[in-house]
């Protein structure tokens, strides 16, 4: 960060500090740390706008460089947009991890903590604030995906059930993020941490159908966490049959959830010894 967005930064830490005092509370305390994460992204334009743009312009890429020799039985622009959806959510978690990293690093917490803010409103701010960006970021990819020719056939239940997935998917992989960000030394470290969350669409069914793949690929493709979440996006969007893949993307954002949770919570009493 640059001196002017930590001192900005650190102004804002102070200020919620105060407001978090005058009202106690894990949910008011989450709420006020959320919104001081949103507010120190609003700061950050730079950062702000390469999270928005950069998914939407890697759709545009493979929509019009490589669509058109790309067969998957279907308009590509339809096929992709879930993929495209999921890794515009990866880059925002990136920037959730590089958040928390700061915040450690900064000295931030311990101003938190002599008010006696415990790790979990802490970490659930960042992670509330991350869900709210990451819904207008995918919202945008949304638009823009209708703009250029995807025409989603989902009934009302079918958008809502896509929207419920997708906010859970979000919310795992932002507690994922957090994790990794209390992992990592510096801001930097953490954004090569997340470079996972980031790749993992590409050996998936996100961009193109995993029976395209070299065989080898095959098993991981088909089993790791984003295939289901992809295929139960599509389905729902197109009104097509899912079959078990909504419960199985479910279950992955819960154990996701789950176990970013926990050890999110032990390394962050680790850290503030």
């Amino acid at each position: 960060m640059t001196t002017s967005a930590t001192t900005t930064a650190t102004a804002t830490a102070t200020a919620t500090a105060t407001t978090v005092a005058a009202r106690p509370g894990v949910l008011l305390a989450a709420r006020t740390l959320a919104g001081r994460s949103l507010r120190i992204s609003s700061r950050q334009p730079d950062v702000l706008i390469g999270a928005l743009m950069l998914p939407v312009m890697l759709m545009l890429i493979f929509v019009y460089f490589f669509g058109g020799a790309i067969d998957t039985g279907t308009a590509y622009v339809t096929y992709v947009v879930p993929g495209a959806m999921l890794l515009c959510a990866g880059f925002g978690a990136a920037n959730t991890a590089v958040s928390v990293a700061t915040d450690m690093k900064e000295g931030v917490i311990d101003r938190f903590r002599s008010l006696d803010i415990g790790g979990v409103p802490i970490l659930a701010g960042h992670v509330a604030a991350s869900v709210l960006r990451n819904l207008v970021s995918t919202g945008l990819v949304l638009a823009v995906a209708l703009a250029i020719g995807f025409r989603p056939r989902a009934s009302l239940s079918g958008f809502l059930a896509a929207a419920a997935l997708l906010v859970a998917y979000i919310t795992a992989i932002s507690w994922l993020a957090a994790t990794l960000g209390l992992l990592a030394g510096t801001p930097e470290a953490a954004g090569g941490f997340t470079f996972l969350m980031m790749f993992l669409p590409y050996p998936s069914s996100a961009f193109v159908p995993i029976d395209t793949m070299p065989g080898w690929l095959h098993g991981f493709a088909d089993h790791q966490p984003l295939t289901p979440v992809i295929e139960s996006l599509r389905a729902l969007l197109l009104a097509q049959p899912a079959g078990d893949a909504p419960w199985v993307a479910l279950a992955w954002c819960a154990a996701i959830g789950v176990v970013s949770v926990a050890l999110a919570a032990v390394l962050f009493e680790r850290r503030t010894r």
